[in-house]
């Protein structure tokens, strides 16, 4: 659809290719001129300690509990996602708004906004899925790439080798361990630092799927994630998985590019 593709009412997303985002939009340059791509992290288990008893806050070591709560949330959301895919429902949640809506958005994204929208996963019944001592965070956004093909995007994405210098200084490291045909496994170092610096050394593993000539998805899962202590020093180490700080126990990354 080279990035065009009329919605039934009649609303019509500007030329050019859609993608999620998390990350920064970084500058990408091809044959049409400069092009921006970024990706989205639709599902994370993250520790908060959910209760304190007097002035020392609970371990926050992951529970077996909380993983499984996690590995429930997890499987209804692959199974909402493996059916929109199936009944080909539109791509981008966007397209599900009212016109007037869907149309505000799109004008949005056309002057390089994102949209962003926290999403939650329900059981059969409805009920909210709850996560014991941790909490689980799932957002969505769309990013649309002036001048993009698929190509372009792919070409990025699967670029890992790279990834340090694209999204720096998010990602510190990384590098493609293993590589045959749309499968990855990716070793990526990422460190954030607000209040608190946090490095966390992850293992990657990445397939993607062509879904016609103009559309892909990926799906990504952190089979390995630990915390870095001392980073960058000749004394740095990595904690035991799961006994660490809390700050991200899960990971799991989709991608969907139209």
């Amino acid at each position: 659809m080279q990035g065009k593709r009329g919605s039934q009412d009649g609303v019509t997303p500007p030329g050019g290719l859609r993608a999620g985002i998390v990350r920064q939009m970084t500058p990408v340059y091809g044959s049409s001129g400069p092009r921006r791509l970024a990706g989205f992290v639709l599902a994370c288990a993250m520790a908060v300690p959910t209760s304190c008893r007097g002035d020392v806050p609970p371990e926050p070591r992951l529970a077996a509990e909380t993983a499984s709560a996690f590995a429930r949330y997890l499987e209804q959301a692959e199974a909402r996602n493996a059916g929109e895919l199936r009944a080909g429902t539109p791509v981008f949640w966007i397209d599900g708004l009212p016109e007037k809506d869907r149309a505000a958005a799109y004008a949005a994204l056309k002057r390089g906004e994102v949209k962003l929208r926290q999403l939650e996963v329900r059981d059969a019944a409805g009920k909210k899925l709850e996560c014991p001592h941790g909490m689980i965070h799932h957002w969505a956004g769309v990013i649309f790439i002036p001048d993009a093909n698929l190509e372009d995007a792919l070409g990025l994405l699967e670029d890992y080798n790279q990834h340090a210098k694209y999204y720096s200084p998010d990602v510190e490291r990384s590098q493609i361990e293993t590589h045959d045909g749309d499968h990855f496994r990716v070793m990526m170092r990422f460190r954030r630092h607000k209040v608190v610096t946090v490095v966390l050394n992850t293992e990657q593993d990445i397939n993607y799927f062509r879904d016609s000539p103009t559309r892909a998805h990926s799906r990504s899962s952190a089979v390995r994630i630990v915390q870095v202590e001392n980073a960058g020093r000749k004394d740095e180490r990595e904690r035991p998985e799961g006994d660490d700080d809390g700050f991200l126990w899960r990971m799991e990354t989709w991608w969907r590019m139209d």
